[in-house]
């Protein structure tokens, strides 16, 4: 490989993950001040997923990550149709307080008007994120350790292979239990609207470099977000490194609770379930209901507390 080829791709390395990461920001502060803040979001989102769909191709981590398994239609299906559609309601600020004022009487009630609204907006937005990744990392957590729950969150492990396209592949039961667990509180504390336009553009962009097949030297990043690095030692067939880096957005709650995980090697590429998930997208969002569904997931899984 040229020198000069070699050098650009190493500084891509080094550059990609905060290159994506804080101009998705900057543009979701444009896209936010807008008439049409969503539909502005979509095209920044949009153009960060393309950028990285690129990056793939210049700079892959796994090289035969980049041939098709045969699942692109059903990963593109959930990202639009499932995960798409909980998290796009939970960005417009419409799940939580929708259902708390209207169906939910008694969380209704019990709202409180504690948030601080008069701090600049960053901080109520990196205060939503900390206490949104408590609920975020006990959700995820309890999608690993209990059968039941695993039983949805195992159609995101399934994967056989990491990249920017499977970052939405997600069951819509799970997709509303995150969401539960992590904007209740936001809405009990009397959170106004933008914050939870922020707290989804946060998640959204740290999804998509989560799951992204591109090379990322992410360093001391590493120590407060949760990157591709340590993502793809959660989603390792070793339950011994797959049960760990729960932290959906940062990782503060893996490094308290002990289940942070980045050993000083190259991140884990054996990545799946021994359960078996079905073949086409009605049918993975009806499996985890039936008899013959459940046991096909978690027969040949090992066994969870």
């Amino acid at each position: 490989m040229p020198k000069a080829v070699a050098a650009v791709k190493s500084a891509l390395a080094i550059l990609s993950w905060p290159l994506v990461f804080f101009s998705g920001l900057t543009g979701a502060h444009f896209a936010f001040s807008g008439h049409y803040p969503m539909v502005a979001f979509g095209a920044v989102y949009a153009g960060a997923v393309s950028l990285l769909f690129l990056l793939e191709r210049i700079i892959p981590y796994e090289q035969s990550w980049l041939q098709s398994d045969g699942e692109t239609a059903n990963d593109i299906a959930h990202t639009i149709l499932t995960k798409g559609l909980v998290e796009l309601a939970a960005l417009a600020g419409v799940i939580f307080p929708m259902l708390a004022a209207r169906l939910l009487q008694p969380i209704a009630a019990m709202q409180f008007s504690l948030w601080p609204s008069e701090w600049p907006m960053i901080f109520q937005a990196s205060l939503a994120v900390v206490i949104a990744e408590l609920g975020l990392y006990w959700a995820h957590r309890i999608a690993h350790e209990r059968l039941f729950f695993w039983r949805f969150h195992a159609l995101h492990h399934s994967v056989t292979r990491l990249w920017v396209i499977n970052t939405g592949r997600f069951h819509v039961i799970d997709s509303l239990f995150k969401v539960a667990l992590s904007q209740i509180p936001l809405y009990l504390l009397g959170a106004p609207l933008q914050v939870f336009w922020w707290l989804g553009a946060v998640t959204a962009f740290i999804g998509i470099l989560t799951h992204c097949n591109v090379d990322m030297r992410t360093g001391l990043f590493d120590l407060v977000f949760s990157t591709p690095r340590l993502h793809r030692w959660h989603h390792s067939k070793d339950i011994s490194e797959g049960n760990t880096n729960y932290g959906e957005n940062v990782v503060l709650f893996d490094q308290l609770f002990g289940t942070y995980f980045n050993p000083d090697r190259p991140s884990s590429t054996d990545i799946g379930i021994k359960g078996q998930i079905a073949p086409d997208f009605l049918s993975q969002l009806t499996q985890p209901f039936t008899k013959d569904g459940v046991r096909q997931i978690l027969g040949h899984h090992p066994k969870r507390s």
